[in-house]
């Protein structure tokens, strides 16, 4: 027995050794055009008759292991005939091979006279459309293998003495040579990822789903990466040229075979290749105008069913976008079992960069599919959930990714992963992050187990003419403590009033498919009359920060304390129902009163003080939402086609808990962004509510003015505060973005890269007699007290333009108030300033 089992070890070593010795075979080097020695970027490098196989980067060069020997290599490419080349044994071999050209006759087209022949074969693109277009499937799935990775080029000297970067240059050399960007300048990685996933769409309705099965974050990663994992998955790298518009960093760009193709773009009818074995036309694309958001490249179309079968694009160094220094997306599509395209490789790479003199960063996906399976769709609830990551998906060995990774990697792609693990754990990347989530979240880690942060430090401080100078220390809690508990609060001192001010709150999740959850929150502080029941405006932090600095006496400042206590969860897909019992009192820190009777004579009873107790109930439907989640917090990310509907209901409680009132409040809100191609983009919000109860003013609509410098798209921003109160209106606030539509077309505007918008705010208000005199005009010792003012039969209406993108981050918006121009301390015209990143 002993010796059986000895031969049993020795054969094992033997094939370990076996396979140790086959993986040293590595074939590394360029594939060239023959005729002129330029790189062929993506190409194809194989055996034939094995599954060994890679595609060379966007310079041509590539990494090919083998585990066995083989006798030759092959490469081939679009517009290429395939070489092959043959090799030897040794362990590592250099082979470069020039590829000759595979120009063929060009198939049938019928040409106009003097008409561009790529013109008919973008029509026949055009007719065949809906049969090639994944949309056009009930369902479909996949495999799909995503890998990012992240660089930093052209170091400045100045970034270069850092010793974050010092340490990680050091890591770099001592593993290999550096990997060069396209001018040839070293680059030094920093953040890598591999992700494994099953992705399932269904259309009519539109539903998705992410299973994340596997994931690996290298270098520079957070120490939570459940969020990071769902954003570098599939569902973040669908690039479809089928619809009108791809968007790309945030930006629509539109597709060379759009509908309106003929007005963006001119073509070339260059070739008619072989595309693996698909007869393809190769046409060059351009924009007419290379400051518009457009692609300039190579595109292929099959010359039977019209399909798009590889696109190699760019957009143009000119194209009117922020620190963006390059973007490139190659892709080939391959037929569905229903007949319909899908994306079947696709490697996109993206350099961002904010000056020409300063560090850049380099991006670069590559995505596999997989496996692919159409028109057999899951019951609506499967896609409740849009991403879905296995317990260990982030714990997956590393020995995984090196037998089940689809394509091989690069030498140079080997050393990265090598060198990013163990950046991450050098005590100057550690430290960096720490700060960088400071700057980007606000809080900081307390303690070692880092159960509890601190923040957000933006609010630490502020200054008002009734607090003085308000200190704040806040905190919340961190899936450490527990994932299903969120725990924050805040605890605050004014130097002028002498009070302090406290927040408390908990959340706790019951269900994360539906997301079910039940918060509580008890504060002490002080309001404004002017920002309740604001909220969709006040989501702009630097505004809220405005309008609570300084003279905050026109706002009209209260106590306010609240107990709530709220019920959610999701009925369905993007349909959240929400139950919230509330009771807050009121103190008002100004001269305040209103009837307590129908009496309201000379001699009438008068309160100061209020409370109120409601039942909040809350619809919000966002059809096409994205949701992201961690372990213990839900985020809304990407751009949505649909508009979000949100209905609210709050029904005041009499005599509950000393509640002063009985009361219905209905409100309904709709925001939209409107993708519009090269007219660019809109984006509105229509608000509207009904209040049919008699109470005091402040529990009326006051609508949100802005009298600070900062402009707000959600407040009327030559309105004061408190200016108007209403307890029936309807509003539209609405903005439009040119991008360069009009810039673009000056010669000498157009090298600045700014962008025009217009804007306009229209509101429809008013206030019934009994809501008029419900307060009275003067206090028991005949002092008159502040009143409110309704909107009459001609609404209130400001329209604004202005010019967005001035170095790169600042817009300028000009405005005009066109109704109640006479009203005292009414301005007509304003100049408002705000600071915003965007691409």
């Amino acid at each position: 027995m002993k010796y059986r089992y000895a031969w049993v070890w020795l054969v094992a070593m033997l094939a370990a050794s076996s396979s140790a010795f086959a993986q040293r075979i590595v074939f590394t080097g360029k594939i060239t055009e023959a005729a002129n020695g330029q790189p062929v970027p993506f190409a194809s490098v194989y055996v034939k008759g094995t599954t060994f196989g890679t595609t060379a980067d966007e310079d041509g060069r590539y990494e090919l292991k083998v585990l066995q020997p083989v006798d030759s290599v092959t490469a081939s490419a679009v517009g290429f005939k395939p070489r092959s080349k043959a090799v030897g044994k040794q362990p590592a071999q250099t082979v470069n091979i020039g590829l000759p050209s595979a120009a063929i006759a060009l198939g049938e087209v019928t040409i106009r006279p003097t008409e561009n022949p790529a013109y008919a074969i973008l029509r026949k693109v055009q007719q065949h459309k809906k049969q090639n277009d994944k949309k056009e499937l009930a369902a479909f799935e996949f495999d799909s293998y995503n890998r990012t990775e992240v660089s930093l080029s052209d170091i400045t000297d100045r970034l270069a003495r850092r010793k974050v970067i010092r340490d990680m240059t050091a890591v770099a050399n001592g593993v290999g040579e550096l990997a060069r960007n396209a001018a040839g300048k070293p680059t030094v990685p920093v953040f890598a990822s591999e992700v494994m996933s099953r992705y399932y769409v269904r259309h009519r309705p539109n539903r998705e789903r992410e299973e994340i099965k596997h994931t690996k974050l290298h270098g520079v990663a957070p120490k939570d990466g459940t969020l990071l994992s769902q954003v570098l998955g599939s569902s973040f790298q669908d690039y479809d040229f089928y619809p009108n518009w791809q968007v790309v960093m945030g930006k629509d760009f539109i597709s060379p075979i759009a509908d309106g193709w003929r007005i963006t773009y001119d073509y070339d009818l260059e070739d008619s290749v072989m595309v693996g074995q698909d007869r393809c036309y190769q046409l060059k694309v351009f924009p007419r105008r290379p400051q518009d958001l457009a692609f300039t490249g190579r595109i292929w179309i099959t010359t039977n069913s019209y399909a798009l079968r590889r696109v190699d694009l760019e957009v143009d160094p000119k194209a009117n976008i922020n620190f963006v220094d390059q973007i490139r997306v190659y892709q080939d599509l391959a037929p569905s079992p229903a007949g319909p395209w899908l994306p079947q490789r696709t490697r996109v790479v993206v350099g961002l960069k904010p000056t020409k003199k300063q560090t850049g960063l380099l991006v670069r996906f590559t995505t596999v599919n997989s496996n692919f399976d159409a028109n057999r769709p899951h019951e609506l609830p499967f896609y409740d959930q849009p991403f879905a990551a296995a317990p260990e998906a982030l714990k997956t060995p590393a020995t995984f990714w090196e037998q089940h990774r689809p394509d091989t990697l690069s030498a140079q792609e080997q050393r990265t992963l090598a060198v990013l693990d163990s950046v991450g754990k050098l005590p100057s990347v550690r430290t960096f992050l720490e700060v960088a989530d400071l700057v980007v979240n606000g809080y900081k880690e307390l303690g070692p187990r880092g159960r509890f942060e601190l923040g957000p430090i933006f609010s630490s401080y502020n200054y008002n003419n009734v607090e003085g100078h308000r200190l704040r220390l806040g905190f919340r809690s961190t899936p450490e403590l527990n994932p299903n508990w969120l725990l924050q609060g805040y605890v605050a001192y004014g130097t002028r009033d002498g009070q302090f001010k406290y927040n408390l709150a908990a959340d706790r999740i019951l269900n994360r498919q539906n997301w079910t959850l039940f918060s509580v929150r008890h504060s002490h502080d002080v309001d404004l009359v002017a920002l309740l029941d604001n909220d969709l405006a006040l989501e702009s932090p630097l505004f809220e920060a405005a309008a609570r600095f300084g003279n905050i006496k026109p706002g009209l400042p209260v106590w306010r304390d609240m107990t709530s206590a709220t019920a959610q969860t999701d009925l369905f897909h993007n349909f959240t129902q929400k139950v919230t019992l509330r009771h807050q009192r009121f103190d008002p820190l100004y001269n305040f009163a209103y009837y307590t009777s129908a009496d309201h004579g000379p001699n009438a009873p008068t309160a100061r003080q209020y409370s109120l107790s409601e039942v909040v109930f809350e619809s919000r439907y966002a059809p096409d939402e994205v949701l992201i989640q961690n372990q213990n917090r839900r985020y809304a990310v990407g751009l949505m086609k649909w508009p979000v509907f949100t209905f609210r209901y709050t029904l005041g409680l009499p005599d509950v808990l000393g509640s002063d009132f009985e009361y219905h409040k209905f409100n309904f809100t709709m925001t939209h962004s409107v993708q519009l191609g090269q007219l660019g983009r809109t984006e509105y919000i229509v608000d509207a509510g009904y209040i049919p109860s008699t109470v005091p003013y402040p529990v009326l609509k006051s609508h949100l003015g802005n009298e600070s410098f900062i402009y707000t798209s959600n407040a009327y921003n030559l309105m004061r505060y408190f200016e108007f109160v209403s307890d029936r209106y309807a509003s539209l606030h609405a903005e439009h973005y040119f991008e360069g539509l009009f810039v673009n077309a000056v010669p000498l505007l157009k090298k600045l890269d700014w962008r025009l918008l217009a804007s306009g705010n229209v509101l429809y208000g008013g206030v019934s007699q009994a809501n008029r005199d419900a307060t009275p005009a003067i206090d028991a010792s005949g002092a008159p007290l502040p009143t409110f003012r309704p909107l009459g039969s001609t609404p209130y209406l400001e329209v604004g333009y202005g010019v967005e993108n001035i170095f790169k981050f600042l817009r300028v918006d000009f405005l005009h108030r066109l109704t109640y121009r006479d009203l005292p301390g009414a301005r007509d015209f304003g100049v408002k300033l705000c600071a915003q990143f965007k691409l």
